[in-house]
């Protein structure tokens, strides 16, 4: 996207979105908006097609702290007016000094991105396309592409390749991406002569633009595609096979590089970011890179301790109910939770719940009226003296 759009076009109206609004909000604005106009969703509407560029345009900028900060800097500058009316103080006779200090805004909080710069640098900046560097001209580069997948609890706690399916823009199978016709090429843009860019004076100064005639590509198509009119994309449906990482969390992102939305004729690639969902499992949790569990054991278990085999992602293992043991006690399988990447393993971490019977027996209840009549009480003295000031 050029410097122009950056100015032109207000990506919070687009979102539906305060200029203030966080980030939260402004993702959560942009997959309801995403949702709403994809093309899965509305076949064969062109419509909603441009909503869902624009959309996603919007939030390739402003769902980027960096890029948000410079755009809100950018339109900041530009909307005041400040340019403008330097340009004509200084390029008038009679006006006012051009004091560069206006423009850049040395007392500026926070010191943004152009306070204390030189006008070669912000000049730089706008007219490189709004990446923070001195893009060379050429095909801008594709919007990222966002989808979501749901994978089971054991596939996310050990890793797993998956196909992945899209329906999204892609490279114009007919013409390779370029935009013309089959059998003719693009030719050198006779306005920039293939730089890109052009010079225009403007008051006291002079500075480099997109070209208008090729959009800052550097070539001109005569005879477009019949297949993507010129654009180099198409819709299209793809399948990539895409690698999850053994302890992949639920809600975690993974970037695709360059398996986004092709750039207009040939330029560089978008990335895919996969939003990742992990389905509950029946027996563990998880917490980090530890599993959990909880195992119910009966009071006489918990009394007199016991042997306890329980299930881990590897098998079972055995671990020591200690006698006397109270309910919401944690016991701990060192290395038995998910692996990380240094080729270490989180723990299991097993809760032991007693239960207490709803029915019993008559010998049962025999036999633990004989064990409370043997058993000290519980020591409930720091409740006494409270318990006797109603007594």
């Amino acid at each position: 996207m050029s410097s122009k759009d950056w100015i032109e076009k207000d990506y919070y109206a687009v979102l539906g979105v305060a200029k203030a609004a966080p980030a939260d909000e402004i993702k959560k604005a942009y997959r309801k908006l995403a949702r709403e106009s994809h093309p899965d969703h509305n076949p064969g509407d062109a419509k909603a097609e441009e909503r869902f560029k624009a959309v996603s345009e919007a939030y390739a900028v402003l769902g980027d702290d960096a890029k948000r900060r410079e755009y809100d800097e950018m339109r900041s500058l530009f909307g005041s007016g400040a340019f403008r009316r330097g340009a004509r103080q200084g390029g008038q006779p009679g006006g006012a000094p051009f004091d560069v200090s206006d423009l850049f805004g040395g007392a500026q909080p926070g010191g943004g991105r152009f306070a204390g710069g030189n006008i070669s640098d912000l000049f730089s900046s706008i007219f490189s396309g709004g990446g923070g560097g001195a893009g060379a001209p050429g095909p801008a580069r594709g919007r990222d592409i966002e989808t979501e997948v749901a994978l089971d609890f054991d596939d996310a706690v050990r890793g797993v390749t998956l196909p992945l399916t899209l329906r999204a823009p892609g490279v114009c199978d007919t013409c390779h991406g370029n935009g013309a016709k089959p059998g003719t090429v693009p030719r050198t843009c006779p306005v920039c002569h293939g730089a890109g860019v052009t010079n225009r004076n403007q008051g006291a100064f002079s500075f480099s633009e997109p070209c208008r005639n090729c959009q800052g590509v550097g070539t001109v198509v005569d005879e477009k595609c019949p297949e993507c009119q010129g654009t180099g994309g198409v819709t299209k449906t793809r399948t990539l096979n895409v690698r999850f990482p053994a302890g992949v969390a639920d809600g975690q992102r993974i970037r695709l590089a360059g398996r986004g939305e092709p750039g207009e004729r040939g330029g560089p690639a978008g990335d895919l970011f996969v939003h990742v969902k992990v389905r509950p499992d029946e027996v563990f949790g998880r917490t980090g890179d530890d599993l959990t569990l909880t195992v119910p054991i009966t009071f006489a278990e918990a009394v007199l301790g016991t042997d306890l085999r329980v299930p881990t992602l590897d098998g079972p293992v055995t671990l020591r109910v200690p006698p006397g043991t109270p309910s919401g006690r944690i016991l701990r399988a060192r290395g038995k939770g998910v692996s990380r990447r240094d080729g270490q393993a989180g723990d299991l971490l097993v809760t032991l719940d007693v239960v207490v019977p709803a029915r019993i027996s008559d010998e049962a209840r025999a036999a633990l009226e004989t064990f409370a009549e043997q058993t000290p009480p519980a020591a409930r003295e720091h409740l006494d003296a409270r318990v006797r000031r109603f007594g």
